[in-house]
């Protein structure tokens, strides 16, 4: 949702004590302060009559009341960091001002757990009517003023509620097997007045509760992805020591060499491939500088990665890459034997699937498995670049120049922005790709990691 917001003006005034506002929020850029802070959600006027919530330049949730002549009267920060750009964050919003005692009158809750440990807490008084439901004012989401601090990342099932300050347990449960906080897709509560939900099945905006309380694109371009809080899809990580130079933008899926300082820079997954899965992902070369070896593609041993911290993977051992020279490497030297890689350039697509069982590598191209490959084909392992099998790989590029701008699509669904239109078969029935997936391969998503 970079640079997109979404509006609706309450059409009568609700309940001002009582509320309860839920989302699925994951983050995109999280490093530096500029790109990194963020806003959820604000019913803004200006400077002094303002109530939002988001992620600040800190890393910290914060929300915040303002009214009349600018006086904060409800005033929150977490000690907590929000840093993790892998989950989707789960984030409850109960206000009950009715309340008698002051930590009663609001509660803020992160996957299930209420927080508690807060830089900042200043309570609402009692019964004090917030600026929440009021007639005539706007809710913006994606951002805290309507036109700066945008949100940067992902938004799913955002629910809100008129008159109730519901339990984070309406909106998800605890796995019994997992332990893991897990989405409620069809939570049961009555909305209110100015209650709703949207972005619950894709990127709709008309409300799908009972009411009829629709928002417009207020800015921006919304984009729908496959990546959601009951099946994360991979994405790169702006973490990654390696990637200190790198811009990773279009929910973490689109890098940028900024720095252009002709030196290698590694960027991997989120998500490694598990010992015997078999995964298949894509890259499209958005642009390529034209160098001989400007940008290398494949697959790093993450152990290994991030213990060197080095700015090139592939000069690590049982990280292997292809670069645009069409070359295999690894170590820092070229495979014996794997000229047959080819070339790429600007505007091609490049596929790969790794057979992480059998040790087996694959590459393609413009739908075209090279070297005769088969990804199919098992232990033999016909026409692969092999591998150690069973290491904690996970798919990974390095850029030299600024001009290097590849595009992931880890069955997300998408190239930067735009959908896949010649969506191939995909043999698992997980995530959106350009060219067919071979049998018994998945997408690099929490659903794919247990298929």
């Amino acid at each position: 949702m970079a640079n997109t917001k979404l509006n609706r003006t309450a059409g009568s005034t609700g309940n001002r004590k009582k509320w309860t506002w839920s989302g699925w929020v994951k983050r995109a850029a999280v490093k530096g302060t500029t790109d990194a802070k963020g806003g959820l959600f604000s019913t803004y006027t200006d400077g002094n009559n303002r109530f939002d919530f988001g992620i600040d330049a800190n890393h910290r949730f914060f929300l915040k009341e303002k009214e009349g002549s600018g006086a904060t009267v409800i005033d929150f920060t977490t000690n907590r960091l929000f840093l993790d750009p892998s989950a989707f964050y789960h984030f409850v919003i109960a206000m009950d001002t009715t309340q008698s005692t002051a930590s009663n009158r609001l509660k803020i809750y992160l996957n299930g757990e209420q927080i508690t440990s807060w830089l900042d807490s200043t309570y609402p008084s009692q019964n004090r009517d917030t600026l929440m439901n009021v007639s005539g004012r706007t809710y913006i989401i994606g951002s805290t003023d309507g036109s700066s601090n945008y949100w940067n990342g992902l938004m799913s099932h955002v629910h809100f509620c008129d008159g109730t300050a519901l339990a984070p347990t309406v909106f998800g449960s605890t796995d019994s097997t997992t332990g893991q906080w897990k989405i409620n897709t069809a939570p049961t509560f009555t909305p209110g007045t100015n209650g709703f939900t949207i972005l619950k099945d894709g990127k709709t905006i008309t409300d799908q509760s009972s009411n009829s309380n629709n928002f417009s694109l207020g800015g921006g371009t919304l984009t729908k992805t496959e990546d959601c809080p009951n099946n994360v899809f991979a994405t790169l990580n702006p973490l990654a020591p390696s990637a200190s130079g790198l811009d990773i933008r279009n929910g973490n899926t689109h890098v940028f060499n900024d720095d252009d300082n002709n030196a290698f820079q590694t960027v991997p997954a989120t998500l490694a491939i598990p010992p015997t899965a078999k995964i298949y992902w894509e890259i499209k070369c958005v642009t390529v500088w034209g160098s001989a070896n400007c940008e290398n593609h494949g697959i790093t041993d993450l152990d290994n990665t991030i213990q060197a911290l080095t700015g090139q993977a592939s000069a690590n051992a049982n990280s292997f890459a292809w670069r645009n020279n069409a070359s295999f490497v690894t170590g820092g030297s070229v495979i014996s034997g794997t000229t047959w890689a080819s070339s790429y350039t600007t505007g091609d697509f490049l596929m790969f699937a790794l057979d992480n069982a059998n040790g087996a590598l694959y590459a393609g191209k413009n739908g075209t498995w090279l070297n005769s490959g088969n990804p199919t084909s098992g232990s033999s392992k016909t026409g692969a670049l092999s591998v150690t099998a069973g290491l904690n790989y996970a798919p990974h590029s390095e850029l030299k120049y600024g001009s290097d701008k590849p595009a992931y699509n880890f069955g997300n669904g998408h190239f930067v922005t735009t959908a896949i239109s010649s969506a191939g078969t995909n043999a698992s029935g997980n995530g959106i790709f350009e060219y067919a997936v071979p049998s018994g391969y998945t997408a690099l998503s929490t659903k794919g990691l247990n298929l």
